[in-house]
């Protein structure tokens, strides 16, 4: 059993506490989808000392430190962005970033730009599919894939990319955040096909056999 904590969008208040060790201490690692502060990730790292992967969301920037230097990133955390790991037995990709809607965040890309992305991923799925026998365990992105989860306005739409993906490799989990729900019954797990695409928003724990 692999047990993962997701998380994307806002500060979780029961993540940032005191008890998150003891909350969380059988936790193997950490995927976050984006839009979340670096010294936020920071502290999910420093307390539960588990390996930290993440992609970029459209509202993060790069950070100043109090010494005048600038970091991209949480320190110690590894980002998925055109990627593909084996962690844990896990197979993990990631895509960063949502739909361009203006030019204030580096992480906005057109659906032709996301494509390209997908693509880029395309040659390491094969390699997978060869060598472990499937393609994708754990697809990770900002932005939701059409048709799932996605917003009614323009700049939180579904990436056809990412639908493409999920239907085409079909890996167990699609994590994605951007996508706030402030309702208890609101829709943040929905199966297509084999996957189960999943709205991380603030945090969610997902157990893996």
């Amino acid at each position: 059993m692999v047990k993962i904590l997701t998380i994307s969008d806002e500060i979780d208040p029961k993540i940032y506490h005191q008890s998150l060790t003891a909350r969380h201490n059988e936790i193997d690692l950490v995927i976050s989808c984006g839009d979340l502060s670096y010294q936020y990730l920071d502290y999910i790292l420093t307390k539960l000392n588990r390996p930290l992967y993440f992609v970029h969301g459209n509202h993060d920037r790069v950070e100043m430190l109090s010494h005048g230097e600038t970091r991209k990133s949480p320190l110690g955390a590894d980002n998925l962005h055109r990627r593909l790991i084996r962690k844990n037995g896990l197979l993990i990709a990631g895509v960063e970033g949502s739909i361009k809607y203006n030019r204030k965040t580096p992480y906005q890309y057109s659906q032709g730009g996301m494509w390209a992305h997908v693509f880029s991923l395309i040659p390491g799925m094969i390699f997978n599919k060869l060598v472990f026998g499937r393609y994708l365990d754990i697809f990770v992105s900002h932005a939701p894939p059409r048709g799932t989860h996605e917003g009614k306005d323009f700049a939180h739409q579904g990436i056809d990319a990412f639908r493409w993906l999920i239907t085409t490799f079909q890996p167990r989990y699609h994590l994605h955040g951007h996508i706030h729900h402030y309702h208890p019954d609101s829709q943040t797990e929905t199966r297509v096909g084999r996957t189960l695409v999943v709205n991380s928003y603030r945090s969610k724990q997902i157990d893996l056999e």
